[in-house]
């Protein structure tokens, strides 16, 4: 990897071989993710995505996707490749009588980030996160940009040729994800946060005017009854030593407890690695309040600190 790359320059395509595809088919697929996960699935069109999370009872994330509507009774749910088999299962056990059909369906489907100019040239055009253009056999999803790069999901069936455009290393393309400040929910934090803990409602994820679905009411509690303590925010380190996903996150003055986890994390092309971190508020308020202070660490209290960058979207408190 070049870490004298500069945002500025970052353009291409790479494939996404740890994302993966659940396939929900059926005239009742529509209505059955509608009552599973937090956001409107029914007003999709085919100009749409959405991002999307599935909880347990208590409001944690199992999973979250991209989702997008492949046909009228067919919808593609993008997701982190080492959740697909469990959370099939797990959506499967709430079929029942529905018609509606859940599959692994990663094998017939590749996947491809774009960044850059390279969307651009993909879509000839410009979009919005969370719209879709449908192309010559293929669709592209237009996500939150990254480090102020645009950057899209290409899918299109297996056996497709690549997008065009020059080649994307993972490793960069993983750090624009984390300057996205969106973090998909990937086995090390399954069940770890309540989607605002990773600011899902700032981001499209979650829909509060929606029917219920597992989880839904701590969801809306911790919105409208400020119960909410915790936050995502973006975070630097300067060590090489690198930030695992899951990695709790300590306040220099609580030794003992951590304020926080690792969500995602990359390394950042000019030294050190980014990332994701859901923090208590108050510990985040308190870096806030002393910068160029030692007050967040990774992994122990004398561990790698971290830095608070600012996000790249803003907070919406009252929806």
């Amino acid at each position: 990897m070049n870490f004298s790359l500069q945002a500025a320059e970052i353009s291409g395509t790479v494939q996404l071989k740890n994302h993966g595809v659940i396939r929900a088919t059926g005239a009742d697929a529509d209505q059955f993710l509608q009552g599973q996960l937090t956001q409107d699935v029914t007003r999709l069109d085919s100009a749409q995505a959405s991002l999307a999370a599935f909880c347990n009872a208590k409001g944690r994330m199992q999973a979250s996707f991209v989702v997008f509507r492949s046909s009228a009774d067919d919808l593609l749910l993008i997701c982190s490749r080492d959740l697909i088999a469990a959370t099939v299962k797990r959506l499967s056990m709430f079929v029942m009588r529905a018609k509606v059909t859940l599959l692994d369906a990663s094998d017939e489907f590749v996947l491809y980030g774009a960044a850059g100019s390279a969307v651009q040239s993909l879509a000839g055009c410009s979009g919005a996160p969370w719209t879709k253009v449908d192309l010559t056999g293929a669709a592209l999803v237009f996500l939150y940009p990254g480090a102020g790069r645009q950057r899209a999901l290409w899918c299109a069936p297996a056996g497709s040729a690549a997008p065009g455009g020059p080649a994307l290393e993972l490793e960069t393309w993983n750090w624009l994800e984390v300057q996205s400040g969106v973090a998909l929910v990937t086995q090390p934090i399954f069940e770890a946060f309540v989607p605002q803990m990773l600011n899902y409602e700032s981001v499209d994820g979650v829909n509060f005017k929606k029917g219920c679905y597992p989880g839904q009411e701590i969801v809306a509690r911790s919105q409208f009854r400020g119960t909410l303590k915790r936050r995502a925010y973006l975070v630097h380190s300067g060590s090489n030593a690198g930030l695992g996903v899951g990695q709790a996150v300590f306040h220099a003055q609580e030794a003992d407890q951590p304020c926080g986890m690792v969500a995602a994390s990359a390394a950042n092309p000019a030294g050190g690695f980014d990332a994701i971190v859901s923090l208590q508020t108050a510990a985040a308020a308190d870096a806030l309040a002393h910068p160029g202070a030692a007050r967040l660490m990774a992994g122990h209290v004398h561990g790698p600190t971290l830095a608070l960058l600012p996000l790249p979207y803003l907070l919406r408190e009252d929806i």
